[in-house]
């Protein structure tokens, strides 16, 4: 028995509706799990860390006991674009850079014109730092305090 052209063309259509449909619900699951993943990197980008806290300005340009949110990556300078926001003359632009790299926070100066000390001595190349080490930017000595 021999199916009708009739039926042939309603199965072959029936055949790419039902492809067509699995195809853009594929495409919503890529975007759904795409969106997830973004979201997530997002909130881990955005989640405070920790603080960095004034211990000591000497001309009072940002005053003691100030509290800064350390993020995985938190630019320190005088330049209003950093997370931490220095208003001292000592401080260059773009003075220092706290990322977290691999489970560690490091410090490392960004070619400022004064140079950055870590405890009280000038850092010469990129540094892990833990919590209470003391981070000086200008004239402003800043304390670090981890989550």
């Amino acid at each position: 028995m021999t199916a009708s052209p009739e039926t042939v063309l309603l199965v072959l259509r029936l055949a790419s509706g039902a492809l067509l449909l699995s195809f853009v619900a594929a495409v919503f699951l890529v975007l759904h799990r795409d969106t997830v993943a973004v979201s997530a990197q997002l909130s881990a980008r955005t989640r405070r860390h920790g603080q960095l806290v004034v211990v000591a300005a000497e001309d009072a340009t940002v005053p003691v006991g100030t509290a800064y949110t350390l993020l995985p990556f938190t630019t320190l300078g005088r330049a209003p674009a950093n997370t931490v926001h220095l208003p001292d003359t000592f401080a260059s632009n773009y003075h220092a850079l706290i990322s977290l790299r691999n489970g560690q926070w490091w410090l490392e100066d960004q070619d400022s014109r004064n140079g950055t000390l870590l405890n009280g001595q000038r850092l010469e190349s990129p540094t892990v730092v833990s919590a209470g080490d003391m981070i000086g930017v200008g004239r402003v000595e800043l304390k670090l305090e981890l989550d």
